[in-house]
């Protein structure tokens, strides 16, 4: 987005529910933290002008003052509870979702979003109806990832094994951004989505032609990602951190043995050799180290599987 929209979106925004409560708390929080940095730093200049040694040759003895301490434990006290009350007033409608709200599932993976609709529909963009309650169901199926909305004042990590969840109302027609907020490998940077926001006439339309999904039932796919090997290795061709599985089984493939380069062919010993000691063989063009031996996690049965799948990816 262009630096002009994002000014707007930081100082203007009407682009969820949320936005005026955090901002208020990011201003008020702020605020106290600017006006005592200030202070503090006036008041130590003037006792470092006022105190200093060559005023104050002999050193004086100040006592206690009762007061004073008072003072200064109580109102820190005082503030402090403010800014919790502050903070958690604007954090306690995020987690209090409506029961009418509609339900979309957001799955992130390395490196990507994907949005499941109801009816088994998929999409790579989340497209929304305006001033319509969403809830954005959160799924990780590798490492932890961040929803992280800016125009919308809203962020939720993606655990994987963990059930999360973030809702808010869109209040502007538009295109926002969606990152992740989590570090979560070599292409977190590329991990981005756009958030569509659409009159509901407009988007009854999208969701109507929108493709069902169909589901991979075959059991060397379940493997492969239920281990999460295809947060790695892609089944379509596209570079990954891993080597891609089309086309693998039965290619000659060029490797690093004890340093030494050669060729291999990709056959049911080399795909159990890859998976119980993924560093004996190294791919040219991939670093060593990268994967973690799955010996014992994964059965000979299912490697089988594996291999029996890898051989339909021509």
């Amino acid at each position: 987005m262009s630096l002009t929209r994002n000014l707007y979106l930081i100082m203007f925004s009407n682009a969820s529910n949320f936005v005026h409560g955090s901002d208020l708390s990011t201003l008020i929080i702020g605020g106290f933290g600017v006006f005592f940095l200030v202070s503090f730093t006036v008041i130590m200049i003037l006792f470092v002008v006022k105190y200093n040694r060559k005023r104050n040759p002999k050193a004086t003895q100040i006592k206690d003052n009762i007061v004073l301490e008072t003072t200064w434990i109580t109102l820190p006290v005082i503030l402090v509870l403010f800014m919790f009350y502050i903070g958690w007033s604007g954090f306690l409608p995020m987690r209090q979702d409506p029961k009418d709200a509609m339900h979309v599932k957001a799955i992130g993976r390395m490196w990507k979003w994907t949005f499941e609709y109801p009816g088994n529909k998929v999409s790579d963009t989340l497209v929304l109806p305006l001033n319509k309650a969403v809830r954005v169901d959160l799924v990780s199926k590798d490492v932890i990832h961040g929803f992280f909305v800016p125009a919308f004042r809203i962020k939720e990590d993606c655990v994987p094994g963990k059930n999360n969840y973030s809702w808010f109302i869109p209040g502007e027609i538009g295109d926002f951004d969606l990152l992740c907020s989590a570090y979560c490998g070599v292409n977190h940077s590329y991990m981005s989505a756009i958030i569509r926001i659409v009159p509901q006439e407009r988007f009854n339309k999208w969701l109507a032609v929108l493709p069902v999904k169909k589901a991979d039932t075959n059991l060397g796919h379940k493997v492969i990602e239920k281990n999460g090997c295809i947060a790695c290795h892609s089944v379509d061709g596209s570079k990954m951190v891993g080597p891609t599985f089309k086309g693998l089984y039965g290619s000659s493939v060029e490797v690093s043995t004890d340093g030494t380069v050669h060729r291999i062919t990709a056959d049911n010993a080399y795909i159990k050799s890859s998976i119980v000691d993924p560093n004996k063989d190294i791919v040219t063009g991939y670093p060593k180290g990268l994967m973690k031996s799955y010996n014992h996690i994964i059965t000979d049965q299912d490697i089988q599987l594996v291999s029996e799948y890898l051989k339909t990816l021509k």
